[in-house]
């Protein structure tokens, strides 16, 4: 998440730095052992971390940006305080952080650390005694078996002064003498290391890290720097300004001139970390599995020795994620006294450092399953279980690879750098002498400043090809200067390659935003119960292999505030990251509206790399604007003298605050083309009462509060886990619940519409994440990746008892449960959902205290109530996720064949047989023990059941049966399915059908009584059994409106109770003559055969009118259906024309065939609907729209027909 910031002279915000910090050794407080660095006490106590302090910080306090000092300290030393002697080595490295405010906005450190010689004596001292003390204790316990040294306590530290005292003088000094690694003050000189921090509002990396350097060479240098280094500090703090928005800028520091830059408002934001080195380190592929992995907003840890590598990698990875930004906790350097936060139960990009020669198997993490491991230093990237492919994933990879290779990295990552730290920035460049001359005719330079200028110019000139005098080489510095030129373009390139990737995806978006709030407050109000996307729809247009990561993205944080963003611009100014995007999409048109064809997309790489290089490149080569150079300030004389090596104390009355000699802010103030910076308030706009509610509903967490280290902080933020979760479960539920019911839809004016496969197996993939974050905050156990599995082996070990299982349950459930799905927690709870049982080991009694921490979800009784109250919520509608998933399973299945009631001594059979079909196969034909109505039978798992084929032998006259229903109970998942009859079944009654066809419908089951209640698949339509042209229409719409590619759902449209053929045969029912007097002897087929008849009769005479083509293909197919071996009857044949027709697109001409036929005059009256024009034409339109969809019938419907 990128901060922008507004341009004014004098603020805090138009101001290139906000604080200048030292950190180090406090020599007031002596040295405080750090006690959460996890450090043995058998360490030397060189080797050993101590408590650093703020020494001073300057200014006090800012207005928009105010000073964390626990925060800033134990950032700019992430491992406390450390100490070397001169023995030991003393690089100074650099490294960088950042500090994330409530409001979302960030502000950048930047820390030089080296270490200092020690001057107290009293700090000498103690590391002296210190010394002794360990000594001691090695020797005491070397020379006795007694156990290992203890922790340091206050006890042992007693035990080992007592002990000290004992000893002589020649046992000491002997003991002294032959240890490796011993400190005495007059031999040895005491190092401690010291943290310069410059903390920035942008993150300008290149600069802040030479200006610091600079300032470390000053210190170090035998010479004392031209001014005073209150100048030089006051100066950045003060007087250099962030650059404007598209523009550059040089000011100077102690040695030389530094340039920074900011992109235009058309470009990419600001981006200063090396993305070439993270590219290096991990590589391309691993890089795209680590951006997947963050934009699924998984929990992720990088893990390394070096701390910038840390923000290299995070900061690159969130640089990428362009136009979106990172909601979560966000830490890339997490300090050993804030480890506790690693227990997190939330989604977080988080980083620790590396110890000496450890192995990332010594982490103890709870959470593993949705955990993505970053070994940086080993090159290493471990995703989440189940972590879908980036959409053109091999393409995107291969295109990466070229940007790489053009630069001369390689693409597959475990390369290594000498220096981890950015190089430094542009100095001493070609571009030096050109600039101060034009300095000096603008009348910057004064009397010194000249003479400078004629060293350097006597200097280039007699440098050539050799060096300059205690330096570089102006040859090495040219170098320098193209190799971060070289550095910067491969970074604007990297990032436009993913950007390009994001609007290629998303560049039909806004077609699918929905707008339903009529006004600011009842969008406020509403936000959670508001769908501002039509994410059904916009995954339809999607190509197929994007479907799986699309459907994930979709729910995540970072796209709901995308939304939100774009919702929330009716009514306030635009978010600066979304402008961008929106432009860039009205600009560049990134979608071509030729390939409305998911599957004929083809991948396009990004056509403005070099583009936006150019302009990068330009702002570096030609610097826009020249800050004022540092000066002489009011001040004593004589304090900050120059000590070699030492950090002077600064005076702090002069850089309290800054003085009124900013010429160039008040210069160009007054410039009409410099445009004012973006700002990150997407709020801009809005009431004070507004901006809180919609700041309230954006941030979960209090950031600022995760860097207190302080117990009441920490039971603060662990109670904001809680309610985070059980906020989240209500959430989750709820979501489920208005998707699987259609609530959300008919709220929406969409109609009833039900969920498709994919978007609820993504609701149950984030289900099942929430469920294990929650098992697994404050875990101190854990067995195997799964903290919730862990906890029920924990269960089961135990021997804990089960409840019974419920009615919709079978008694062999549980054991099933455990028997079968050891080490899987998700298919276990796709399980638990399918049988409306997902709480039956989760709370079946008190999570054991000794399994968790004091301030785990589990623990918290009141929460855990709520939490299973919403859980229990979902027992209310069905899953088949289940049956869905595992398809290689067997299943017993029960069918019970009811007769009809009123004529229940009508139920006589000969050899009955059926056939389950569902979504995944059929179970083949199943023969019913004679004298019995019932058969239990296992196969493999059928799925979702869609069809039924009931049928008999034609034995004996007496072999007829009037069935009711068909009743099939899915003996694991409790599922029952009503397929209803309410036709005879044998020869001479009815329509001498020996085969029934059923359609099947989901029941939800009631204790012992198989009572039903309709859902999901019978789709109801109103037959309105008046006289009207119309009545037929809403049963047409609803099969249209309904339609999806799962077949099972697509029988019931077709052949349900209420289906289209329903429909239709109601349809050519109505006005005909006999069905009066005859309503049972009448069926549609027969009107057909006669049509077909008289059709093949006048073609034989030459008589057809009309098209022979379709006549033609009427005849052919009903001849088909009649010479089947199948005995279905009359209406199983009408039913078959029918599905067929749809099929093969034939239904809507065959239609005003039938009504024309010289036999409709004559069977119909005149007010029949058939005979109505306008009301065939309109029903042959309707039927014509069914083309766009590829129907595809199950092979129980048109099985035995031969075309």
């Amino acid at each position: 998440m990128m901060s922008w910031v507004t341009s004014g002279t004098g603020s805090a915000s138009c101001r290139f730095a906000h604080y200048f910090v030292v950190c180090g050794l406090d020599t007031e407080t002596g040295l405080e052992p750090e006690e959460l660095a996890g450090e043995s006490f058998e360490q030397s106590p060189l080797r050993r971390s101590f408590k650093s302090k703020v020494l001073a910080h300057y200014p006090e306090s800012t207005d928009r940006s105010p000073f964390n000092r626990d925060a800033v300290n134990m950032l700019c030393m992430p491992h406390g305080l450390s100490f070397r002697s001169q023995a030991d080595g003393r690089e100074h490295h650099f490294h960088s952080f950042t500090v994330a405010q409530d409001d979302g906005t960030r502000s950048y450190g930047f820390v030089h650390t080296y270490y200092e010689a020690v001057t107290s004596a009293q700090i000498t001292t103690a590391m002296e005694i210190l010394h002794q003390m360990h000594h001691v204790e090695h020797y005491s316990t070397s020379s006795s078996s007694s156990s290992s040294a203890s922790s340091p306590s206050t006890s042992s530290m007693d035990s080992l002064v007592s002990s000290l005292d004992e000893l002589d003088a020649d046992s000491l000094s002997a003991c002294l003498g032959c240890a490796a690694g011993s400190f005495q003050p007059a031999r040895d000189t005491l190092y401690a290391s010291k943290a310069l921090c410059l903390l920035t509002p942008l993150p300008f990396l290149h600069a802040a890290h030479h200006f610091l350097s600079q300032l470390h060479q000053a210190v170090t240098s035998h010479a004392a720097p031209p001014l005073p280094l209150e100048s030089y500090i006051h100066n950045i703090l003060y007087e250099v300004p962030v650059p404007p928005p598209g523009r550059s800028l040089r000011f100077h520091g102690v040695q030389g001139p530094i340039v920074c830059q900011q992109p235009g408002p058309e470009e990419l934001p600001l981006g200063d970390y090396p993305l070439g080195e993270a590219f290096s380190l991990l590589g391309v592929e691993n890089m795209v599995r680590l951006l997947t992995s963050v934009l699924l907003e998984t929990q992720v840890l990088l893990y390394s020795q070096d701390y910038q590598r840390l923000m290299t990698v995070a900061e690159g990875i969130t640089n990428l994620l362009f136009p979106f930004q990172w909601q979560h906790v966000y830490l890339p350097i997490l300090p050993v006294p804030l480890h506790h936060l690693l227990d997190a139960p939330v989604p977080f990009l988080m980083g620790i450092q590396r110890k000496d020669c450890s192995q990332c198997s010594t982490l103890d993490l709870s959470h593993e399953a949705n955990l993505c491991f970053v070994d940086i230093d080993n090159h290493r990237v471990d995703p989440p279980e189940d972590l879908p492919l980036f959409p053109d994933q091999p393409e995107l990879i291969l295109e990466l690879n070229e940007v790489l290779l053009r630069f001369g990295l390689q693409p597959h990552g475990g390369a290594t750098t000498s220096n981890p730290a950015p190089a430094a920035p542009l100095c001493l460049s070609s571009l030096v002498l050109e600039d101060l001359m034009e300095d000096r005719r603008n009348g910057n330079l004064g009397g010194e400043e000249l003479a400078v200028l004629e060293r350097l110019q006597a200097l280039a000139r007699r440098c050539g090809e050799g060096g300059v005098e205690g330096g570089k080489t102006l040859g090495r510095a040219f170098q320098e200067e193209e190799e971060e030129l070289h550095a910067a373009k491969m970074n604007v390139q990297l990032r436009e390659v993913f950007a390009g990737r994001f609007a290629v995806i998303f560049g039909r978006y806004e077609e699918f935003v929905i707008h339903s709030a009529p006004d600011l407050e009842s969008w406020l109000g509403n936000r959670d119960g508001t769908s501002n996307f039509d994410k059904g729809s916009f995954l339809s247009v999607q190509p197929a292999p994007h479907l799986h990561f699309l459907s994930w993205f979709l729910e995540t944080a970072m796209f709901s505030s995308f939304l939100d963003s774009k919702v929330l611009s009716r009514w306030a100014d635009q978010e600066p990251l979304q402008r961008v995007f929106d432009g860039r999409l009205e600009s560049e048109h990134p979608y071509d509206t030729l390939e409305d064809d998911p599957g004929n997309r083809r991948y396009r790489k990004c056509s403005v790399l070099h583009k936006s290089a150019q302009a990068m490149e330009r702002r570096l080569l030609k610097v826009d604007h020249t800050a004022i150079h540092p000066h002489l300030l009011d001040m004593r004389i004589g304090q900050g003298r120059h000590q070699q090596g030492c950090f002077p104390r600064l005076q702090a009355d002069v850089l309290a605050q800054g003085h009124n000699t900013n010429k160039w802010s008040s210069r160009n103030t007054r410039r009409s083309d410099i445009k004012r910076p973006v700002t990150n308030d997407t709020t801009s706009g809005l009431g004070n009462d507004q901006r809180e509610k919609y700041s309230l509903g954006r941030r979960s967490l209090h950031q600022s509060k995760l860097l207190d280290p302080s117990p009441s902080a920490v039971t603060q933020i662990q109670r904001g886990f809680v309610e985070g979760l059980l906020s989240e479960c209500r959430l989750k539920t709820r979501r489920m619940l208005m998707e699987r019911m259609g609530k959300e839809s008919v709220e929406l004016g969409q109609g009833e519409a039900s969920i498709t496969g994919l978007q609820e197996n993504t609701m149950i993939h984030n289900l099942c994440d929430l469920l294990e974050r929650t098992w697994g905050h404050g875990l101190l156990l854990k067995q195997g990746r799964s903290a919730l599995w862990s906890h029920l082996l924990h269960c089961q070990a135990n021997g804990e008892k089960m409840e019974p299982p419920s009615p919709a349950e079978s008694p062999g459930q549980s054991r099933y449960l455990l028997g079968s799905f050891v080490q899987d927690m998700r298919r276990m709870l796709r399980f638990l959902l399918s049988v409306r049982c997902v709480c039956v080991f989760t709370f079946r009694s008190p999570p054991y205290r000794q399994l968790y921490k004091p301030h785990a979800f589990l623990l918290c009784e009141e929460e855990r109530e709520q939490f299973l109250f919403h859980l229990l919520s979902l027992n209310t509608v069905d899953y088949l996720c289940f049956t869905r998933t595992f398809t290689s399973i067997s299943i017993p299945y029960r069918v019970v064949i009811t007769p009809m009631k009123k004529l229940s001594i009508a139920m006589t059979m000969s050899n009955p047989w059926v056939c389950v079909s569902g979504e995944l196969g059929d179970s083949g034909v199943r023969q019913i023990p004679k004298n019995t109505q019932e058969i239990v039978f296992q196969c493999q798992n059928l799925g979702r059941l869609s069809t039924l084929q009931l049928g008999q032998e034609n034995s004996g006259l007496l072999a007829k049966c009037l069935v009711d229903c068909v009743i099939v109970h899915n003996e694991i998942t409790g599922h029952t399915y009503r397929f209803p009859c309410g036709r005879w079944l044998g020869k001479g009654v009815g329509d001498d059908s020996l085969e029934r066809v059923l359609i099947g419908q989901l029941c939800l089951i009631c204790k012992d009584t198989l009572w039903h209640v309709k859902i999901g698949y019978s789709h109801t339509i109103e037959l309105v059994h008046q006289m009207s042209s119309l009545w037929w229409t809403p049963g047409l719409l609803n099969l249209r409106s309904n339609f999806c590619d799962d077949m099972g759902n697509l029988t019931a449209l077709l052949c349900g109770e209420e289906g289209l053929v329903r429909s239709l045969e109601q349809f050519l029912l109505h006005g005909f003559k006999s069905s009066r007097l005859f309503q049972r002897s009448v069926f549609i087929w027969d009107f057909v055969e006669k049509v077909v008849v008289s059709m093949e009769t006048a073609d034989q005479m030459g008589d057809l009118r009309g098209s022979t083509e379709l006549c033609d293909s009427l005849c052919h197919y009903a001849n088909a259906i009649n010479a089947s071996p199948r005995n279905i009857g009359k209406e199983g044949k009408f039913q078959l024309l029918v599905c067929l027709g749809v099929r093969d697109q034939l239904l809507p001409q065959w239609l005003p065939l039938l009504a024309e036929s010289h036999l409709t005059a004559r069977l119909y009256e005149e007010s029949a609907l058939v005979q109505d024009h306008a009301a065939v034409n309109s029903l042959s339109r309707i039927l014509h729209t069914l083309h766009e969809f590829p129907i595809t019938l199950e092979t129980a419907l048109i099985k035995g027909v031969d075309l």
